[in-house]
């Protein structure tokens, strides 16, 4: 059997989710964002709470893809998994090394994060993804959401207030924030300190939405059917977004912080559309068009072919110009920023501009290294 040609469409897909994720996370001030560029403070799912579990689908369908390559090609089921471990401990170390970054404090150091929840993912998932078909990865999808309900609304818990109970899914009340606090103590996420967004029983459902793309991946993988592929994930879009949906009416609302199951299947119904839209233009257009298209996406695939290695140095920029003093009294974002909003702009439009200037710098670094084929793996 021939190996599967590369997918245009995952890596403009994954791109989509970088230049997100580098967008939402640098406006110029938090105090002037428009509201789709920030997070629910709560319950509730923005444009920017799909960034995250956009990343984890494309990883989820990357990491499927991959996987079924080179084990046509021969390659030690063990090995792989050997390898994937080893990968996901060194994405954790340096998510570990970038919360450090730049004061390296041990005492506050935050022990969780975004690419701590990669790694935690990744090495839940690599095995069922190896050793798996279809079948087991969606038992294993509903058997990780059945345990995260079981351990939310069944196991009573001392809640940050003080009150023993089960099932209470307000900020610091749950059985996961009373978890992170039992085993990670002051390492917590600084702005809440009794919970974190990134916690340990929030990975539970975070690794369903990595396998929701393992399951898309196996289904791109399958010999070609009379349906078109792109139509197929269209249609398990719509079916996770009723999931969601539903489960957020009943009884389990849509909530980013927690990662709840309905925000998995929510956010995975968006995952599938959105790649459903990449898919029909990049992949499986004539060719004409799909020439087109690939040209118009070739920013996004630029972006999605060092995704990684962009978020870590997007987040090193970051610190480094919120710490770098400028005089007068202030950062060199701060100078920066200022410097925008004495255009004739209104605050949130100076704060817009200034994140989309942080991302086209973001995007030159990545052009450079396209160009000079510099593709770093970890």
């Amino acid at each position: 059997m021939s190996s599967q040609p590369r997918l245009a469409s995952l890596d403009a897909f994954r791109g989509f989710a970088i230049a997100g994720m580098v967008l939402v996370n640098n406006p110029g001030s938090w105090k002037y964002v428009y509201a789709p560029l920030d997070h629910a403070e709560w319950n509730g799912c923005t444009f920017t709470d799909l960034i995250f579990p956009f990343f984890l689908f494309a990883a989820g369908l990357a990491l499927a893809l991959s996987l079924a390559n080179r084990t046509l090609a021969g390659s030690d089921r063990f090995s792989l998994l050997r390898s994937l471990l080893r990968r996901a401990a060194t994405i954790f170390l340096i998510g570990l090394l970038l919360n450090l970054f730049p004061a390296f404090q041990l005492s506050n150091l935050r022990v969780l994060g975004v690419l701590q929840r990669i790694a935690l993912t990744l090495m839940v998932a690599a095995p069922l993804v190896l050793w798996g078909r279809w079948r087991t990865l969606l038992t294993a999808i509903l058997g990780l959401f059945g345990l995260y309900l079981v351990l939310m609304f069944l196991v009573p818990v001392r809640g940050a207030d003080g009150l023993i109970a089960a099932g209470r899914l307000q900020p610091g009340q749950d059985f996961g924030a009373w978890l992170d606090r039992l085993v990670l103590g002051g390492h917590l996420w600084a702005r809440a300190r009794t919970w974190d967004p990134e916690g340990l029983v929030g990975t539970l459902p975070a690794t369903g939405s990595l396998l929701l793309g393992a399951l898309a991946g196996h289904y791109l993988a399958a010999p070609a059917q009379r349906l078109r592929k792109s139509l197929g994930l269209l249609l398990a879009g719509l079916l996770l977004l009723g999931l969601g949906t539903g489960l957020d009416a009943w009884f389990l609302p849509i909530n980013k912080n927690l990662w709840t199951p309905s925000y998995a299947l929510f956010t995975g119904g968006w995952s599938c559309c959105f790649l459903a839209a990449f898919h029909t233009a990049l992949d499986e257009a004539p060719e004409s068009f799909r020439a087109r298209a690939r040209q118009l996406c070739l920013p996004l695939t630029i972006y999605g072919m060092n995704a990684l290695f962009l978020f870590v140095c997007s987040g090193v920029v970051a610190r480094v110009i919120q710490t770098l003093p400028a005089g007068h009294g202030l950062t060199l974002k701060e100078w920066l920023f200022q410097a925008l909003a004495r255009l004739p702009l209104t605050p949130v439009n100076a704060s817009l501009l200034f994140a989309l200037l942080f991302n086209l710098s973001m995007f030159a670094v990545a052009w450079l290294m396209w160009r000079r084929k510099w593709f770093v793996k970890v």
